[in-house]
């Protein structure tokens, strides 16, 4: 979620000759028990309805190099199928107000239309940060169900995302499962910072009111990694 649009250098250009769509993730993470049901949003400040749930079946190979440089750096790179945005991503560090700027390719963005070769484009945005041979790092599977959190005029302000999540951290071999909520806000959003950081307070409290406590990781990358 989050607004998009195309980015490119000065030029007009990528390097790699593909341009990515660009995105702002804004988000608030909860861990829950296995059964805890989804909240009732209704009491959250501009929201005046929840869409029905869309079920997505998510699977993700983050890649990074030997010495984790990406990772040391803010910067996180996977190959992920299932649902809207499936494609090569680009997450960067995080930024001041909590938000992640994220660079998307389509999967048959790298060399040949091979789905699974990163796209000559991803590599040169990473260049400046490492330029080694990257490896498998995690497999994160995730059963999302997403939920659209809309305004009296359609708009979607968040979305909510019910995720069941399995990972395999690919250099120790350990697994990993729990559930947790994601609300990650839309392009309907508050724009100002007073509203956001009211519309987030309420968001919390109606997790907390229906079972929810905070994530024990700011990723889920981080988490499959043990962090």
């Amino acid at each position: 979620m989050g607004s998009s649009d195309s980015s490119a250098s000065a030029d007009g250009a990528r390097p790699g000759g593909v341009e990515p769509t660009r995105s702002v993730e804004i988000e608030l993470k909860f861990d829950v028990d296995s059964d805890t049901a989804v909240p009732d949003w209704s009491a959250v400040p501009g929201v005046a309805a929840t869409s029905a749930g869309e079920v997505r079946e998510l699977d993700a190979a983050y890649l990074d190099t030997d010495d984790a440089a990406l990772a040391r750096a803010g910067f996180a790179l996977r190959r992920r199928t299932g649902g809207p945005d499936a494609g090569w991503h680009i997450k960067g560090p995080r930024r001041a107000d909590g938000g992640r700027v994220e660079l998307h390719w389509p999967l048959d963005s790298g060399e040949a239309g091979a789905g699974d070769a990163v796209p000559a484009a991803a590599l040169a945005e990473l260049a400046a940060v490492t330029d080694a041979p990257l490896h498998p790092l995690a497999r994160i599977r995730n059963t999302r169900t997403a939920y659209h959190l809309l305004d009296a005029a359609g708009g979607v302000v968040a979305e909510f995302a019910d995720d069941r999540v399995r990972t395999r951290d690919e250099r120790s071999g350990v697994e990993r499962e729990w559930h947790e909520w994601e609300v990650e806000l839309g392009p309907a959003a508050p724009l100002d910072a007073v509203a956001r950081a009211a519309f987030f307070t309420a968001i919390a409290d109606a997790a907390t009111a229906a079972g929810a406590r905070p994530a024990a990781s700011d990723s889920k990358l981080a988490r499959a990694l043990g962090h």
